[in-house]
């Protein structure tokens, strides 16, 4: 039988242990860029989900930060998965094909 109360949480020569976890994995693409549109858990207010981008989180800030100007609007990256705000896939669709992506409007 397996103690699991073998876990070092404290020692008086460094103080508090922290456990490290390692970064969660996110799935690989299938190079295919797809932009959604969501309301839904929003209170109404629309935004576009931009998935598929096989970058890392520096690359994927950068990118929702280029999508922000192009669309003159706010926007966040959360879990690998850029959100802009309000309902602006044509211009999403059209910088990232610019950009030689290729894209895909998902949903309705």
């Amino acid at each position: 039988m397996k103690d699991d109360n073998t876990r070092l949480v404290y020692s008086t020569e460094t103080g508090r242990i922290k456990e490290e976890k390692a970064a969660p994995q996110r799935e690989k693409g299938d190079g295919i860029v797809r932009i959604q549109r969501q309301t839904k858990g929003r209170k109404g207010k629309g935004v576009c989900l931009v998935t598929g981008l096989d970058l890392d989180d520096a690359q994927l800030k950068l990118v929702a930060a280029e999508l922000k100007k192009v669309c003159g609007c706010g926007g966040a990256v959360k879990d690998g998965v850029i959100e802009i705000q309000g309902d602006m896939r044509d211009k999403i669709k059209a910088h990232l094909e610019k950009k030689g992506h290729t894209v895909k409007l998902a949903g309705g």
